[in-house]
């Protein structure tokens, strides 16, 4: 099964469930896929459905740090769970220990020295982890281990 019949399934089931925090996430995910392929005249693949959530899931990690200023804990729990429920559509996420694991190899393919070297490392880092790690994290191990 596809991920965007996936999807469809799962708003179908959320809707019979009256779950309507999934029903709202799921439908704005379709949005934004249905947004993308009308803008380009394609069918997404599972592979730019991946990109899709993982942008919204960033842009809700961002949301939450936001609401946490602003002393709004329920939105940080709303929040909270809408991202659980984009989690489920991605990629197992990789560990703090895989990551550190991949981005070392990566640091002795490229032969960086130095922080200079660092965005030559997340270049090369972030295809091999597309969809199953948050990029800030990358960059912070490659900090740690660069220089």
């Amino acid at each position: 099964m596809s991920l965007k019949e996936k999807l469809t399934e799962d708003f179908k089931t959320s809707m019979r469930n009256k779950d309507t925090i999934r029903k709202n996430t799921i439908t704005m995910v379709r949005a934004a896929i249905k947004q993308r392929e009308v803008d380009e005249r394609i069918q997404l693949e599972d592979k730019e459905i991946i990109d899709i959530i993982s942008k919204q899931l960033k842009e809700k990690k961002n949301a939450i740090e936001d609401f946490k200023k602003g002393e709004r804990q329920d939105l940080v729990e709303l929040t909270q769970k809408e991202i659980d429920i984009l989690l489920e559509y991605l990629p197992k996420q990789l560990t703090e220990e895989e990551i550190e694991k991949i981005v070392i190899e990566t640091i002795d393919e490229v032969g960086a020295k130095t922080m200079k070297d660092m965005g030559l490392v997340m270049k090369s880092v972030m295809p091999k982890v597309k969809g199953r790690a948050d990029g800030s994290m990358v960059s912070k191990i490659v900090k740690e281990h660069i220089g």
